[in-house]
């Protein structure tokens, strides 16, 4: 048995490249406007639509499915539960609420200034989830998320509270829902320092793989539990806050994406790491290109589509966990 995961293991990085680059090569060529690869030298037209739009859009989605799969699979191992994710710790909330604050307070902010107060009120969101969850001592594996979509929602409400009172109420819902419809040349480049930070997770993916084991085993092997939790954390929350700003939330991505992955793969943070990342990265190109053909040639917002399948999928996973226990 343990061969053939090994096998798998090698060749799943390298299949789900090839699904990402197929994907890519179909994403480009969707569109209202005829794209026609033969044309690009020769039709000026042509060209910029596929420079300025399809390719940042491409590019767009890569980015982000990748980023928040990655920061999802993080943090599943420094939360030790499976069902734990951006989504799911208040993570998404706490950075729309940074956005909504920063959009009332100084709206004139540029957009890397709005990307690092929406990181640290993400990470003050998802610190305050890790705080309550190691205070609770019956710590079911379905509870402990149920914790953070709490939390999650008194996030939203405070947010929807003051969006209310400042006519913000629409922007607040466009940051809720992952949208790629507006990405042009100029407009999604903040994304390449979510795919950076993911880059950064693999580097220290061994420190992260130690800190779920629990602190004893971290120290015992010389690693900084404290610094590995707050280095984990910050990623996850910068890539939220990165992702949130730019195309809004994907939600239940980084939730079924590591989940799957580490179902045929394993637990070895650093040997999933690369899949995981390629197949959030499929995923959200897949919903993409569902979403643009489904009602041609309007679009469904690809948060809709992600939304959807992996809210069913979180349902499957507490049912089957739920048919575990009943079954003991």
């Amino acid at each position: 048995m343990a061969p053939q995961r090994s096998t798998v293991a090698a060749a799943a990085p390298w299949v789900a490249a090839a699904a990402v680059l197929i994907l890519a090569i179909v994403s480009i060529f969707i569109g209202v406007a005829d794209v026609d690869f033969r044309a690009l030298w020769s039709d000026p037209e042509s060209r910029q639509i596929f420079l300025q739009s399809r390719l940042p859009r491409t590019f767009a989605i890569i980015l982000a499915g990748s980023a928040l799969a990655v920061a999802g699979l993080i943090m599943q191992h420094l939360a030790r539960n499976r069902f734990v994710a951006p989504s799911t710790a208040g993570t998404v909330d706490a950075a729309a609420l940074g956005l909504l604050a920063v959009t009332i307070l100084a709206p004139g902010t540029a957009i890397m200034g709005k990307i690092a107060i929406a990181c640290v009120f993400a990470l003050a969101g998802t610190a305050l989830f890790i705080a309550l969850i190691q205070r609770v001592q019956f710590k079911d594996v379905v509870y402990v998320p149920l914790i953070g979509i709490v939390l999650g929602g008194v996030y939203a409400a405070i947010g929807e509270f003051f969006a209310y009172r400042t006519n913000l109420t629409q922007t607040m819902s466009v940051w809720m829902n992952g949208d790629f419809s507006g990405i042009i040349q100029g407009r999604y480049e903040t994304l390449w320092l979510a795919g950076g930070v993911a880059v950064l997770a693999y580097v220290f993916a061994n420190w992260f793989t130690a800190a779920g084991m629990g602190r004893d085993f971290a120290t015992n092997i010389g690693v900084n539990f404290r610094l590995a939790m707050a280095g984990g954390l910050t990623i996850a929350a910068l890539v939220t806050a990165v992702v949130v700003t730019t195309v809004g939330a994907i939600p239940f991505l980084g939730l079924i994406v590591p989940n799957i992955v580490t179902m045929m793969l394993g637990d070895n943070l650093r040997r999933v790491l690369p899949t995981t990342a390629l197949l959030g990265a499929a995923l959200v190109l897949v919903c993409d290109i569902v979403g643009r053909v489904v009602i041609f040639p309007y679009e469904i917002a690809v948060g809709v589509i992600v939304g959807t399948l992996g809210s069913a999928v979180f349902l499957a996973m507490i049912l089957r966990r739920s048919n575990r226990y009943a079954n003991a």
